[in-house]
């Protein structure tokens, strides 16, 4: 059995660091749609499960091996963040926006995890050390369920939160502070995530 008592405060503190998908989560979650919300953190979650999977099979270990496979994935990562940041920035939609359709957050979620080589290479590198050396896949296959359920948990929260504070950030000017501060914000994670090595 994997080490779950240390392993879930461990998840939790890492599902807390801030990064681009509680960027995108709160951006989408700020236009007052809850289930817009819930679907931008069944994306998220669906890409954790895609990463976590990946560990699971081995597949993560090409972005370790491979060079070239890490950095092909990092600098489409890079351009996918910069263009959501850029999208952001500049191309704002009027005030009276109607909320997005639900499978727009559950996409938006998704590409910001599949997208980031980073959640990779943690999966490859942060599940493993939980779980003993001798156990089969089953364990660590129970540390992304229990991923996954942390995320959700801690995701969903932050959800509600910012939706329910909905009404005050679609005023106007909150509103173009907050697209701005979410467009700049991941076009800062894109351009780090393009020169990092």
């Amino acid at each position: 059995m994997p080490n779950l008592p240390a392993f879930i405060p461990a998840a939790f503190l890492m599902a807390m660091v801030p990064g681009p998908a509680t960027v995108m989560l709160i951006k989408q979650s700020a236009k007052g749609s809850r289930r817009n919300a819930f679907a931008t953190v069944a994306g998220i979650e669906a890409g954790v499960a895609f990463w976590g999977l990946a560990a699971v099979f081995g597949l993560t270990a090409l972005l370790i091996a491979s060079q070239v496979a890490y950095d092909v994935l990092r600098i489409a990562g890079a351009v996918f963040l910069i263009y959501l940041g850029v999208k952001a920035l500049f191309f704002r939609k009027g005030a009276d926006e109607v909320a997005e359709p639900a499978g727009r957050g559950f996409r938006s979620g998704f590409l910001i995890n599949v997208s980031n080589p980073k959640a990779g290479v943690f999966a490859i590198s942060f599940l493993p050390q939980f779980v003993p050396a001798d156990d089969g896949p089953w364990s660590l296959l129970l540390c992304v369920a229990v991923w996954i359920a942390v995320d959700i948990v801690w995701y969903s929260s932050l959800a509600l939160l910012v939706t329910r504070l909905g009404e005050w950030l679609r005023r106007d000017r909150v509103k173009l502070w907050l697209e701005s501060t979410s467009g700049g914000v991941l076009v800062g994670f894109g351009v780090t995530v393009a020169l990092e090595g």
